[in-house]
C-alpha cells in the first residue's frame, strides 16, 4: 500500500502540473497574467474566427461578426473586426486620465486598451485587444469578473485568414441569376432530350 501511495505522489510531482492563481482583486494583474499566456483553447466558432468562452458566459445571438453574450445578469457585446485583422490596420490609443480606469495594452505582439467609465450609476467597460472588442455595462463590484471573462475571450481569438480572404472577396459570392419556372408545362419535349429507360 505504501508503494502505491509513493508511486502516485511521485507521478503527481513529476507530471509538471501547474496551477496559476490569478489575483482577481487587481485589474492590471488579471490582464497581464491572462494575456501573457499562449491560450489555445476554444469552444466557440464564428465567421472566420474562434475563441474560448469561459464557464458561466452564455452565447445569446450573432449578427454578422458580432456576438451577444450573457453572464451573471450582464450582457457582453463582442465585436470582431476582420477587416482590420486582414489588412493589419495600425492601432493607436491615448490613455484617458479622466476615466475610472484607462490602460494601453501591448502584449504578445497584439495591441489594445481597456477603458472603464462611470455611466448612469454603472460602469461601462470597453476592452479592445487582438482586433476585437468587448463592451459591458456592470456594477462596480462586478468589474473584475467582467474583465477576467473579457480577457479570456479576447486572448483566445484565433483568426482563419483563408476564410476571411474568401469573405472579403466581393466577387466570390456574386452569382448569375437565371429564372426557372418548374410549374409551367414546357410543351413537346424534343426527342433528343428524352430520358431513355432500359429495362434490360
Amino acid at each position: 500500500m505504501k508503494k502505491i501511495i509513493i508511486m502516485l505522489l511521485t507521478v503527481f510531482i513529476f507530471t509538471g502540473c501547474t496551477i496559476v492563481r490569478i489575483d482577481t482583486d487587481n485589474i492590471d494583474t488579471i490582464i497581464n497574467v491572462v494575456l501573457s499566456k499562449d491560450n489555445t483553447l476554444y469552444n466557440t466558432v464564428g465567421k472566420g474566427y474562434k475563441y474560448y468562452r469561459p464557464r458561466g458566459v452564455n452565447y445569446i445571438d450573432t449578427t454578422e461578426y458580432n456576438e451577444k453574450l450573457y453572464s451573471n445578469g450582464y450582457y457582453y457585446y463582442l465585436y470582431v473586426d476582420i477587416n482590420s485583422y486582414y489588412y493589419k490596420k495600425e492601432f493607436s490609443y491615448k490613455e484617458n486620465p479622466d476615466a475610472y480606469y484607462s490602460k494601453y495594452l501591448e502584449i504578445n505582439d497584439k495591441f489594445g486598451y481597456v477603458e472603464i467609465n462611470k455611466f448612469k450609476g454603472l460602469y461601462l467597460i470597453e476592452f479592445v485587444y487582438n482586433y476585437a472588442k468587448i463592451e459591458a455595462l456592470v456594477e462596480e463590484e462586478d468589474i473584475n469578473q467582467t474583465i477576467l471573462d473579457a480577457t479570456y475571450i479576447l486572448s483566445t481569438i484565433k483568426y482563419n485568414s483563408n476564410v476571411i480572404k474568401i469573405m472579403l472577396n466581393e466577387d466570390y459570392f456574386t452569382t448569375k441569376e437565371e429564372r426557372y419556372d418548374i410549374f409551367t408545362p414546357k410543351g413537346n419535349v424534343n426527342s433528343d432530350n428524352e430520358i431513355k429507360y432500359d429495362q434490360g
